[in-house]
């Protein structure tokens, strides 16, 4: 794990802190977490083939049986009811 150091003004340290005991968390984790905020990209691409394409090949029978008994074909029992 890396150190890392700063500052900052009274301001923004009023704010972190007060954030921080809000949420219950430490500064350290308020600041990792407005970190991961800030530079992970949580956002959808609109054009993934993932929501653009149609759902692939018809319904069967078969696909069906898979999904009801996935527990026993999995796990060789059924699941409880």
């Amino acid at each position: 794990m890396k150190v890392v150091q700063t500052r900052v003004p009274e301001q923004e340290y009023t704010l972190l802190a007060e954030y921080a005991a809000r949420t219950e968390k430490t500064l350290q984790e308020a600041l990792r977490e407005a970190i991961r905020k800030l530079v992970l990209e949580d956002e959808v691409d609109p054009q993934d083939p993932v929501f653009t394409l149609p759902p692939g090949g018809k319904p069967s029978a078969r696909k069906r049986r898979i999904s009801e008994r996935h527990d026993e074909l999995l796990y060789g029992r059924r699941a409880p009811r």
